[in-house]
């Protein structure tokens, strides 16, 4: 599942830093207690924590990176460890952000670093439930500046969306301008009563771009975001309120898969972000294309890697050179009958053909 809470919009919402806290007494909850899976990461047996349908994707997308980092974190998990607790997590994220202090001794700057703890130790309860984000929609690296922000800054983690204004729609580049979501939301509703015909245009204009691109990732913004990221580079990417840990590997992007339902699946290690439809195909820790899990996928050993990854960077190809300047219906029919014939093509090359169903 990749939306967790929010209005049909998916706008972001904040959440009460009460919510924060069980109530005192209380049984630990099952959600508190995460799976952890073992994938090999450049040479190296790494951890990744899933997560179960509502888990705190923020903590998780933020550990998940510091773990495939443990070169640079030095983030590790004793090598038998199958289950870890939100408390585990917590300190671990704290030893990391602890360990970002200047090595400058100025005065100045060590004051502006214990603030800065202060600030993120007041934020940290809001990871395991949810963070109050703001976009704008200018920028793939745009966001309002709120307390939440300085954790991805401390860790010197980057934080995308792909939720950008088309520039080639001069109408709702005038309606949307630089406004946040939050704002943006607050001028429909102000154009809406207004009594200047052009003012109540600009809040339709504004309100028919939240309703289309109400799935948080346009085209011009995956395109962005492409070109924004750098090589090999691990961040977290908003959308919908969800935050997944996301890279880039020979020019495309990946988030990394954390649903606890492939816990077992090895070969399930990330999901290809190249379409505004949901559209994306799994790859193992190589990149390379996998399978979708079924009866035999945990065994099934993939036919041909080059030929799959062949096919897949076809379909990459087709999704984002479309992109520029044509017609989107265009591009999702193009992307679809490449998708269609990577599967007739996997189908014809599986090691254990099945009987064909009955017509």
């Amino acid at each position: 599942p990749r939306q967790e809470g929010g209005s049909p919009l998916g706008a972001p919402q904040p959440v009460p830093a009460a919510a924060a806290e069980p109530p005192r007494g209380t049984p630990a909850r099952d959600e508190d207690f995460y799976f952890v899976k073992w994938i090999s990461w450049k040479g190296e047996r790494t951890p990744v924590v899933t997560q179960s349908e509502n888990g705190p994707c923020p903590l998780l997308a933020i550990m998940n990176i510091l773990l495939l980092q443990w070169k640079a974190s030095r983030v590790k998990l004793p090598p038998q460890k199958e289950v870890i607790t939100a408390e585990e997590l917590m300190a671990h994220l704290g030893n990391c952000i602890l360990a970002t202090q200047p090595r400058d001794t100025s005065e100045g700057l060590q004051l502006n670093f214990q603030q800065n703890i202060s600030d993120t130790m007041t934020v940290l309860p809001k990871l395991s439930t949810g963070l109050d984000v703001n976009v704008r929609f200018t920028g793939v690296s745009d966001f309002e500046y709120t307390p939440e922000c300085i954790v991805f800054d401390l860790l010197n983690i980057p934080l995308y969306h792909g939720w950008l204004v088309d520039p080639q729609s001069p109408e709702q580049v005038q309606a949307v301008g630089k406004l946040s979501y939050n704002q943006l939301v607050e001028k429909i509703i102000t154009c809406k009563q207004a009594s200047d015909s052009s003012l109540v245009s600009e809040g339709l204009v504004a309100e028919q771009f939240l309703e289309s691109t109400a799935s948080q990732l346009t085209f011009h913004g995956l395109c962005e975001l492409t070109a924004r990221a750098r090589e090999g580079e691990l961040g977290v990417f908003f959308r919908n309120n969800h935050f997944s840990t996301m890279t880039k590997h020979k020019g495309h992007l990946y988030l990394l898969v954390t649903d606890q339902g492939f816990l077992q699946e090895e070969g399930v290690v990330w999901e290809s972000l190249h379409s505004v439809d949901g559209d994306s195909c799994f790859c193992d820790t190589e990149f390379h294309l996998s399978h979708a899990p079924g009866k035999e996928g945990a065994t099934a050993a993939p036919p041909d890697h080059r030929l799959q990854q062949r096919q897949v960077d076809q379909d990459y190809m087709v999704a984002l050179s479309l992109q520029q300047g044509q017609d989107p219906h265009s591009v999702l029919s193009d992307l679809e009958l490449a998708r269609q014939l990577q599967h007739e093509e996997y189908q014809q090359h599986r090691p254990h053909p099945q009987p064909a169903p009955p017509q």
